[in-house]
């Protein structure tokens, strides 16, 4: 083997990898929340909106 087909192998393995590093990328790192967390939180926050308020003392 010549020096020139090792060259090019590890050439075509790093090509490669950076290829399939390209087509699929790891998630970025964070917090994700679940779409059922997410539902959840909304219905509190609505629920909370729409609550009447909350009764005051009667002066005098």
């Amino acid at each position: 083997m010549f020096s020139t087909e090792s060259t090019t192998r590890d050439l075509h393995k790093t090509l490669e990898t950076d290829v399939e590093a390209a087509l699929n990328p790891t998630e970025a790192d964070g917090v994700f929340r679940d779409s059922r967390e997410c539902a959840a939180l909304l219905l509190l926050a609505g629920a909370l909106l729409l609550s009447p308020p909350t009764p005051r003392p009667k002066k005098g």
